[in-house]
């Protein structure tokens, strides 16, 4: 018998340990019973930070305070329909659910898979991960299980497929072809944390887009050959359940007839959005903005746009197929989309409650304004401190799991501390965003997390959080690599960032004095 690789054996130990653990709600529940120990105690040492923005200190706050009870039983409810990802995951399975019912997802990922070299299969679903950061968190819903769905039907395992796409779409944070909403955010958050040292400094909201241009040409071939090397070999060869459809059978005419209009639906679809983006007085256009800001609106209406897309398509191929034949087989198909969701609502009550509750704490926002005052006195260089931020942001994802909640709490202390020492905002902030790309994908406290399991779970039944935890560490491990490296090369060689934008800051002349020579 052939004897295992080293690193199969060590993943499969990780399974094995992260199978042991308790179901994902009742993680979150006993890590909020931690929580609330951790809030009483840090409340009863004094702990504290000071507020870098306004000079506020902030004080650890007990959850166990009146204040804090009455809050958590008064807004119970708001707190998990508040959640952000909820809304999101609801909102599009409800078209996507419909579109997958009656078969226009499978209809297409065939016609596409048909056209497809099998070699070429990978790195296109990296990429459309990586793409799929300019609709917002749709990427997660949306392409992970198109990609499961795609690796079916050319052999493969589809576990593979969806560690695949999810590995791009989190690496999507720090590596992108193209700026888009993502950037407008993370450097927006950056300009008033730049503004404490600089009041005339402005965000350039395409000033990390060759460093992630790079990033994303480096993102793919690494993640591809994990897929390929690492993460195929130990799931080993798929064998499809008997109940489940041939994933590559031949199209039919009517199923090609129904895919053609369910086409020109979809088109219709993203030509209204465009009308709604382009038109005069364009109502998905902030008018009061100028530059990319003036688009935010549109860019937070792209949920809505995929349930109408999923809708429209899912309606018509549906309606050409006889899947639908009244208004009744449309609520039902609605119905069971909704049915399929009901362990993701009960996960997401928890998630939010956890989220929410370290925010009252004040742990959270102490915890990473601390660490980042130990990463100021430790008189580090400077690409080894940027490194070390990496490090940090990437140790504070097991904390926070919202990368603008990290930078609001980050960029007050990291951003100026490193323009004083003549590194610029932008650098600080490509810093920021690729710590933060590399380690959620393999924490079980990603608001996500559950989902992904669960779109595993479809392929491969029993599949637990150990086998998720250990099929996303070789790319987490591997793109934290070759992160660290690009950021140290980046800043040693002073590469430029993106349009007007390097490593280094230059201050106008009225602040020149605090920046040492």
């Amino acid at each position: 018998m052939t004897r295992r690789p080293l690193i199969h054996r060590a993943l499969d130990g990780i399974e094995r340990l992260g199978d042991r653990l308790p179901d994902p709600v009742f993680i979150f529940a006993w890590i909020i019973g931690a929580l609330v120990l951790a809030s009483v105690i840090c409340a009863g040492l004094g702990v504290s930070a000071i507020n870098p923005i306004n000079g506020e200190l902030l004080r650890a706050e007990s959850l166990l305070a009146p204040d804090n009870i009455r809050t958590l039983l008064v807004e119970m409810p708001k707190t998990l329909t508040g959640f952000a990802p909820l809304g999101y995951v609801l909102l599009i399975m409800l078209g996507a659910g419909i579109a997958e019912r009656v078969g226009l997802l499978s209809a297409a990922i065939r016609a596409m898979m048909s056209q497809t070299p099998r070699r070429l299969v990978v790195p296109v679903i990296i990429f459309l991960g990586l793409i799929a950061n300019h609709a917002a968190d749709t990427g997660f819903v949306i392409l992970l299980p198109l990609a499961g769905a795609a690796f079916a039907a050319v052999g493969r395992h589809p576990v593979a497929g969806i560690a695949a796409a999810f590995a791009g779409v989190v690496g999507s944070f720090a590596g992108n072809p193209l700026p888009g909403q993502f950037d407008a955010l993370i450097l927006g958050l950056s300009e008033p944390a730049a503004r404490l040292i600089d009041p005339t400094w402005t965000a350039n909201l395409v000033g990390n887009w060759y460093f992630t241009a790079a990033t994303g040409l480096l993102f793919i071939p690494l993640a591809w050959w994990v897929t390929v090397k690492v993460v195929e070999p130990r799931l080993g060869p798929w064998t499809p359940p008997a109940d489940l459809p041939p994933q590559d059978a031949p199209l039919t005419q009517v199923e090609r007839r129904a895919l053609r209009w369910s086409g020109f639906a979809i088109l219709c679809v993203i030509l209204l959005w465009a009308a709604l983006a382009l038109m005069p007085g364009a109502p998905l256009v902030d008018q009061s903005q100028t530059g990319p800001g003036q688009w935010t609106p549109f860019f937070r209406s792209l949920v809505a746009g995929f349930f109408v897309l999923f809708l429209a398509g899912g309606l018509t191929y549906g309606l050409l197929t006889k899947q639908i034949r009244s208004d009744k087989d449309v609520v039902r198909l609605a119905s069971d989309s909704m049915a399929a969701m009901a362990p993701y609502i009960v996960l997401a009550f928890a998630a939010a409650h956890f989220i929410a509750m370290f925010t009252w704490s004040n742990l959270g926002v102490i915890v990473a304004i601390n660490g980042a005052e130990a990463l100021r006195s430790s008189g580090l260089p400077i690409p080894v401190l940027l490194m070390a931020i990496v490090l940090l942001t990437a140790g504070l994802d097991m904390l926070i799991g919202s990368a603008s909640a990290k930078w609001a709490a980050l960029a007050p202390v990291l951003v100026p501390m490193l323009m004083l020492l003549g590194i610029s905002p932008e650098m600080t902030t490509a810093a920021y965003r690729m710590g933060d790309s590399s380690v959620n994908m393999a924490s079980p406290l990603m608001p996500y997390f559950a989902l992904v399991l669960g779109f595993c779970q479809r392929w491969r039944p029993g599949f637990g959080v150990g086998g998720l935890i250990s099929t996303m560490l070789p790319y987490s491990a591997a793109m934290m690599s070759a992160g660290l490296i690009l950021v140290g090369l980046w800043v040693a060689f002073e590469l430029p960032l993106g349009p007007q934008a390097g490593v280094q800051y230059s201050p106008p002349q009225a602040t020149s004095s605090l920046v040492p020579s």
